[in-house]
């Protein structure tokens, strides 16, 4: 695999677009340290919690949190003797769900560190829910689970995307979402948060966690649990897992590291990228499928281009009228809402998630990835990436 150096001082990071919007426009954030009260605007006496929309496949969904670690790989601000220690989730169709909890968007600890880094003032009591039971016994139909390794963007965390994630376990995948140790806001079982730092991490550093996930679905499907402090897994988890049949996609600089992991990695048969720079620039060629959910980094970009040159499987570029970097995500949901509390004007909205209506980025985001994965790991051929849809004329088919 043949790479160019990555020059750019200032990636595009969520933290870095939550916090200079906020900045400019609505002045001074409110430190996390006041009362709860203080927080909400005076145009919401009593805001309600905020919601992710409900996932629209047959299954209830259930979810587990992992705490791993890498012995093949120091971390890299720890310093010799300490591995490569990351926390993870499994997203799963359920069963038996109904009266378990639910389980929240971000831990209340490693919540209150992204609200006061973004600077975004909302009261962290407002974080909303998933729609993922914790520790749900796992549907078992006779069949292993297709499998799904998602992968953040920079400053972002493993939550970011949860409106997708959600809705391909409703739909009979197992996903496996990751904290990018160092380049994430994450809370270990023990209660450390740690926030991102100052040692770069780059887009190979997020492909070698995904290829330890890669090796964690192996190991769960052999029916040993990978979690380094024994924590108990959900019933039916173990043996679930179809090693066999995985995919991969991620935002930003996930969708790097999804392609680069692809490269290194023949146990991926599928990716899918939101909006990924593709930097540093990729020159080798790529023998399976792939998809890219384009918005700012298009293939007037050099990196993107190139890589587009270098897909000889099956491939796709589309892209939704009115999309920036921050409209494919759970952002698509909660910024609207969140701006509501805070009095934020449409126009402070739009400079956060673009013009793409909301409600359709949504379904968009509901939609296209499942047919994906459905496609290309299932062998489930519909129309919808055959081409233009009048029941989504805002997407563009890129040629």
């Amino acid at each position: 695999m043949t790479v160019t150096a990555y020059n750019s001082r200032s990636p595009l990071t969520r933290r870095r677009m939550l916090g200079a919007a906020l900045t400019a426009g609505i002045g001074t954030p409110v430190p996390l340290g006041v009362a709860s009260r203080a927080w909400a605007a005076p145009t919401a006496s009593d805001p309600a919690r905020l919601t992710l929309p409900s996932p629209t496949g047959p299954h209830p969904v259930g979810t587990v949190p992992l705490h791993l670690a890498d012995t093949s790989r120091p971390d890299p601000v720890t310093g010799p003797g300490r591995h490569r220690e990351l926390m993870a989730s499994i997203w799963y169709p359920a069963r038996g769900a109904k009266d378990l909890p639910r389980a929240p968007w971000m831990a209340d600890g490693v919540l209150r560190a992204f609200l006061t880094d973004t600077g975004f003032p909302i009261d962290p009591a407002l974080g909303p829910l998933t729609v993922g039971h914790l520790d749900a016994p796992v549907l078992r139909t006779g069949h292993r689970l297709p499998v799904i390794v998602y992968s953040h963007g920079s400053g972002s965390h493993r939550g970011d995307h949860t409106i997708m994630v959600q809705e391909l376990a409703s739909h009979g995948y197992v996903v496996v979402t990751v904290d990018h140790t160092h380049d994430t806001f994450t809370e270990f079982p023990d209660g450390r948060v740690l926030t991102p730092g100052d040692v770069p991490m780059f887009p190979r550093d997020f492909a070698a966690d995904l290829r330890f996930l890669l090796d964690c679905v192996e190991e769960l499907a052999a029916g040993r649990n990978p979690d380094i402090d024994g924590r108990p897994l959900p019933p039916g988890l173990l043996g679930a897992l179809d090693p066999r049949c995985i995919g991969s996609f991620g935002w930003s600089k996930g969708g790097t590291a999804t392609a680069l992991t692809m490269l290194a990695d023949q146990r991926v048969r599928a990716g899918l990228s939101i909006d990924g720079p593709m930097q540093p620039t990729i020159t080798s060629d790529l023998d399976r499928p792939f998809m890219m959910m384009t918005a700012v980094f298009t293939r007037a970009m050099p990196g993107v281009a190139e890589f587009w040159t270098h897909l000889r499987d099956w491939r796709l570029d589309i892209r939704a009228d009115g999309a920036i970097h921050g409209s494919y995500g759970d952002n698509a949901t909660l910024i609207p809402q969140a701006g509501k509390i805070l009095g934020l004007t449409d126009q402070q909205i739009q400079d956060l998630i673009g013009t793409l209506d909301p409600a359709r980025s949504i379904r968009i985001q509901q939609v296209y990835p499942h047919a994906f994965f459905d496609l290309h790991l299932r062998h489930r051929r519909g129309h919808l990436l055959d081409g233009p849809s009048a029941a989504f004329p805002e997407v563009k088919f890129l040629p």
